[in-house]
């Protein structure tokens, strides 16, 4: 059984540096590399592992940079003789793969993964030794995949506490593209109505609005690279999306219109589409990664004063029920929001009344 004692990472931006944490974190010895020297120490000043080249071969490369850069710099270092096995983390796979045949890289030696995790920030001081925890890492490996490499790629993926999954690298490029790469765009978007709003609509925006423009906050440079990797595929789901809005458009157009059949016409279209919207979001996995649950809210209003939080889960424990997920909506202007606890349907009336006993204000 392959056991990993010494790794280099590569790269040590967000998803290198929460890698090596993780590694580190579990006993294996790890070297960094980065073309910014900064960003190395800085990685190995936060416990990520040393800036010291190894002294012999590691047992595993993971190669964190963006992915035009992956070949080449995959190339260099098993020239090089740094590792028993290679691998890069990018988000897309089939480039790579057909980059590194052309450069007459041994394939035998490599495996193309992706975690499946991230922040709208970036470098090492965005990383956590946590960001994998429970998250699919897709692992993609060929006919020509040596055992060993396979079993090095499965052991940081058990260290990093990730759950493997194994795809075609083709399959996983379309996938991306219709989970990750586009639904950045299409944040980006719905964000870029908002810079030259007026102030009187920006001070209306919700939690909604927050919730859809979450990820229009990420690098562009970072996502500039990842696209630029994938055009096709992610092209080829907004192409179905843009079909969708010129439709949905026609729906809306319709309802403005004098004529009653016009105007039903148009309602039938919308609700078309709210309903097939309905259908899709219950296919997105829910807690553990199975199906979504249907989730009661208690809805509590929270000061902004340090504490609150611990003390209202505090209280929520006291009262034996269990929290499956939380959000908080801001109240503009004001130093309060709604804490929005997710409970299983059965405990919601304890955990209002046990939190009202408490002091809790609930909101319905």
């Amino acid at each position: 059984m392959t056991v990993m004692r010494t790794a280099a990472v590569i790269g040590t931006g967000l998803i290198g540096t929460s890698a090596a944490l993780a590694l580190t974190a579990r006993g294996v010895t790890v070297h960094l590399r980065d073309q910014d020297p900064d960003a190395a120490r800085t990685a190995a000043a936060l416990g990520a592992g040393v800036v010291d080249e190894p002294p012999g071969r590691v047992d595993l490369a993971v190669v964190a940079v963006p992915p035009a850069h992956v070949a080449r710099t995959l190339a260099e270092a098993q020239s090089a003789g740094l590792a028993r096995g290679y691998l890069d983390v990018a988000s897309v796979k089939g480039g790579p793969g057909r980059d590194l045949a052309g450069l007459g890289f041994d394939l035998t030696q490599y495996i193309g993964t992706h975690p499946m995790a991230g922040r709208e920030r970036s470098g090492p001081l965005a990383a956590t030794a946590e960001l994998f925890e429970g998250r699919p890492w897709v692992l993609t490996p060929t006919a020509q995949t040596d055992t060993e490499v396979l079993n090095l790629a499965l052991e940081l993926v058990a260290l990093c506490r990730a759950v493997p999954v194994v795809m075609d690298a083709e399959a996983h490029d379309r996938a991306v593209a219709l989970v990750s790469h586009t639904p950045q765009l299409l944040s980006s978007l719905v964000a870029a109505r908002l810079q030259h709003a007026e102030e009187s609509a920006v001070r209306l925006c919700g939690q909604g609005i927050r919730d859809v423009t979450r990820i229009a906050a990420s690098d562009p440079g970072m996502w500039m690279d990842i696209l630029s990797a994938n055009p096709g595929p992610v092209a080829d789901v907004l192409s179905a999306v843009a079909a969708d809005l010129d439709e949905t458009v026609r729906a809306l157009r319709a309802m403005e219109s004098a004529d009653d059949g016009k105007r039903q016409e148009g309602g039938a279209g919308i609700e078309d589409v709210l309903r097939r919207g309905n259908a899709g979001r219950v296919r997105v996995p829910g807690k553990h990664g199975t199906a979504p649950a249907a989730y009661e809210v208690v809805a509590v209003l929270i000061g902004d004063q340090p504490g609150e939080l611990a003390r209202l889960f505090a209280d929520a424990h006291a009262a034996r029920v269990n929290i499956e997920d939380v959000r908080i909506e801001h109240s503009t202007g004001q130093q309060a929001g709604l804490a929005q606890l997710m409970v299983e349907p059965r405990s919601a009336p304890v955990l209002g009344v046990a939190l009202r006993e408490r002091g809790w204000s609930i909101r319905q």
